[in-house]
């Protein structure tokens, strides 16, 4: 039984790996709306803020690239959570071999 619910984690992690092939390009931030003259609220832009490479960085996002960089921005949430689901079935996968392994040697050493 374990063996049959091992292959199937397998199996789920081939297709999430296959899914991450899809994802496109990406980039990590938030976009956030700031202005020119934040007392008045005037002359708003899009501003970009991640952190890559523990280095805390911000850009001013052109209207003409911003649903370029929107896309960009779900495509890395996409993979972050992808990349998670694959950590999660990979532990369980490994506690399953683990088991197994354990099992064998104990039915072999009961002979």
């Amino acid at each position: 039984m374990a063996n049959t619910k091992s292959k199937k984690i397998e199996k789920r992690i081939d297709d999430l790996k296959r899914e991450i092939l899809d994802i496109g390009d990406m980039r990590p931030g938030t976009l956030s709306v700031q202005y020119r003259k934040p007392s008045e609220k005037k002359i708003p832009f899009q501003q970009l803020s991640y952190t890559h490479k523990t280095k805390s960085r911000s850009e001013y996002v052109r209207s003409r690239n911003l649903e370029t960089i929107k896309r960009e921005i779900d495509n890395y949430r996409k993979f972050k959570k992808l990349i998670e689901k694959i950590v999660d079935l990979s532990i369980q996968s490994s506690k399953l071999r683990i088991e197994e392994a354990k099992n064998t040697k104990t039915s072999s050493q009961a002979k």
